[in-house]
């Protein structure tokens, strides 16, 4: 097993998925809840994202082959769709590209906001699922699909404890403390989505990029 493909594929999740810089939305979409109710609401988004990706990590390459899309051309699709993402959050606008108004209306009459919209589109959005396609078609072997489970696992406990200790981290940090995380996990995420679209032009045109 490949421990450096793990990492990458982690650090990936963290910079695309970013629960730190959804801690403001969490803070604000759970403050009519108490302690008690709001680790609940933690727990349930991210169950709901680790059962999302790990149902991508298994299913990805048999919906592409349903549709008949190259890897590579999901591979440009997928770059391009998580360098906007980036790019919004590169300017501060988070969760902006992620949802839209009627999304926003729709959340606010839920009694629970675990999984719409904090697990969808919120955290295992379009960005996200593009990037756990991609590495597992990349990685198509049953040992790294395991090995990449157990990443979106963990990944999933950490973001649990840091959707726990939200109100604590967010006064910590404060508002300009967030953006700045969140502009430098941009710059990561617009840095995997070049990488990812470099590979699928290079799959698509091989004899004029080599």
């Amino acid at each position: 097993m490949d421990l450096t493909l793990y990492v990458k594929f982690f650090l990936g999740l963290v910079a695309i998925i970013n629960p730190v810089g959804l801690l403001p939305v969490f803070v604000t979409l759970t403050s009519h809840q108490n302690d008690i109710e709001r680790n609940h609401t933690g727990k349930v988004a991210n169950f709901a994202v680790v059962v999302i990706l790990l149902v991508t990590i298994f299913a990805g390459q048999h919906i592409l082959n349903m549709f008949s899309i190259s890897l590579s051309a999901f591979r440009i699709a997928g770059g391009s769709l998580i360098s906007i993402i980036a790019m919004s959050m590169l300017q501060g606008k988070l969760g902006e590209v992620k949802r839209n108004k009627e999304e926003d209306r729709e959340s606010s009459g839920m009694e629970s906001v675990a999984v719409v919209p904090l697990a969808l589109p919120l955290m295992a959005g379009p960005g996200a699922i593009s990037s756990v396609i991609v590495s597992a078609a990349e990685n198509n072997t049953f040992i790294n699909h395991v090995g990449m489970s157990i990443t979106v696992i963990i990944f999933g406990l950490t973001s649990f404890m840091l959707f726990r200790a939200a109100p604590v981290i967010y006064k910590v940090l404060g508002k300009t403390g967030i953006n700045v995380i969140t502009r430098l996990m941009g710059l990561l995420m617009l840095s995997i989505g070049i990488e990812v679209i470099a590979a699928g032009l290079k799959g698509l045109f091989p004899n004029v990029l080599n």
